[in-house]
């Protein structure tokens, strides 16, 4: 782009071109050299707002994530609430013994018939627990729902015999027929 001032001094001979090139290259040099200085001297204005920025982002993106954890849990607890819903073994009024189980670290009761505190006794069978409540589950559905939530099972858990290596009665065998 010429400069008509430049014009001027050239057809009038007071320049020469060589003249001329050299001033645009220093006059080109000074604004490059003025737009670094510029951008090595960060405005501390645009800096905070930047940093700004950057928190707000992070920000946002950790509230996603709880909120998409939220939602995965729920659609699970969902998930769970169905399979014991649909696949609760039915209690009725013959349900009339007690069994009494241990649930953060409290007694609970459920009433139950023989045949369903022999499956709970042999494994077969597990309590789940939806809404406050507590029912029975087949084996099978009781450990999808452990897979998902360990905390909705109660009572699946395989008994752990704890062995102590200085047991003086471990020689001897506890009888079948002692109740505690």
């Amino acid at each position: 782009m010429s400069n008509p001032f430049q014009d001027q001094l050239l057809k009038a001979g007071i320049v020469s071109k060589k003249q001329v090139h050299k001033a645009n290259q220093e006059k080109s040099r000074k604004n490059k050299q003025q737009r670094s200085k510029k951008d090595a001297g960060i405005d501390p204005a645009r800096l905070k707002a930047q940093q700004a920025a950057e928190r707000k982002a992070q920000h946002d993106r950790e509230l996603n994530k709880r909120k998409e954890e939220q939602a995965r849990q729920k659609a699970v607890s969902a998930e769970i609430d169905q399979l014991i819903t649909k696949n609760t073994i039915t209690r009725d009024e013959n349900c009339d013994i007690a069994y009494n189980f241990e649930h953060r670290k409290k007694v609970q009761r459920i009433y139950i018939n023989e045949e369903m505190k022999q499956q709970l006794l042999q494994r077969r069978s597990g309590i789940a627990r939806i809404e406050g409540r507590y029912e029975l589950v087949p084996v099978s559905i009781a450990e999808k729902i452990k897979q998902r939530n360990e905390k909705r099972i109660i009572l699946l858990e395989e008994e752990k015999t704890v062995v102590v290596e200085d047991d003086p009665y471990a020689d001897y065998q506890i009888p079948d027929d002692l109740t505690w």
